[in-house]
């Protein structure tokens, strides 16, 4: 317990110092609030991959999610964090990370620790929404409307295409033991699934949706 408890120390420690360095980017040097909540975006989703690395139970990363959940709360509640917060849209995208982050780690707990069950989800959220955020603004071919908001053919392929890449990655460092079958038909799937999810999703939920939709894929493939 007493590893547990040090680590968590630490990880916190770098989530805070992530979050000021939004800040110090937003504050200090004028970078939109658009860009600096991406950098928190992509920081906090490598910084959880310490997680099954540094954590063995569950309720230390419940709890880990749930400070910086109220944390987050907090810095709505009184506009606070604006490196994070100072967009012009409604988004619960903030809050919703830590719920998936959480429940990607109680799936990982679930299906024997397998490793791809936490990393995968959380990298296609930390990596691919980001990256279809900045293709679809620098280069916004085929708009559609979602909602109240747009979205874009050229966004939606770069997740896919993204997403793919992950997989194969991933399955090829954790030495999943899948068929080739099995690997074309997920990889099919998986992509299909986040980017689909990725696409319709507003309001920030896609940070709930796409975990949920990976994980959804992955037991798909186990079927297969």
């Amino acid at each position: 317990m007493s590893d547990d408890l040090f680590n968590v120390i630490i990880l916190a420690g770098m989530f805070l110092a992530l979050f000021a360095l939004g800040e110090i980017l937003y504050h200090y040097f004028k970078v939109r609030a658009e860009f600096t909540r991406k950098t928190v975006h992509v920081g906090t989703g490598l910084l959880t991959m310490f997680f099954p690395v540094m954590l063995e139970n569950h309720w230390w990363v419940l709890l880990l999610c749930a400070s910086f959940a109220l944390i987050l709360i907090i810095s709505l509640r009184f506009t606070l964090l604006k490196s994070i917060n100072a967009i012009d849209r409604e988004s619960v995208g903030s809050l919703a990370y830590p719920v998936s982050v959480y429940g990607c780690y109680l799936a990982y707990n679930y299906f024997n620790k397998q490793l791809i069950y936490y990393y995968l989800p959380i990298l296609i959220l930390a990596l691919c929404d980001p990256m279809a955020a900045l293709i679809g603004k620098g280069w916004p071919r085929g708009r559609f409307k979602v909602g109240k908001g747009y979205k874009t053919m050229s966004g939606s392929i770069t997740f896919f295409l993204t997403s793919i890449v992950l997989m194969y990655v991933l399955m090829v460092g954790f030495k999943q033991e899948w068929t080739l079958t099995q690997f074309i038909s997920g990889a099919f799937i998986i992509g299909v699934l986040s980017t689909v999810t990725e696409a319709l999703s507003g309001r920030g939920y896609d940070n709930l949706t796409i975990p949920v939709s990976v994980l959804f894929g992955l037991i798909i493939i186990n079927w297969i």
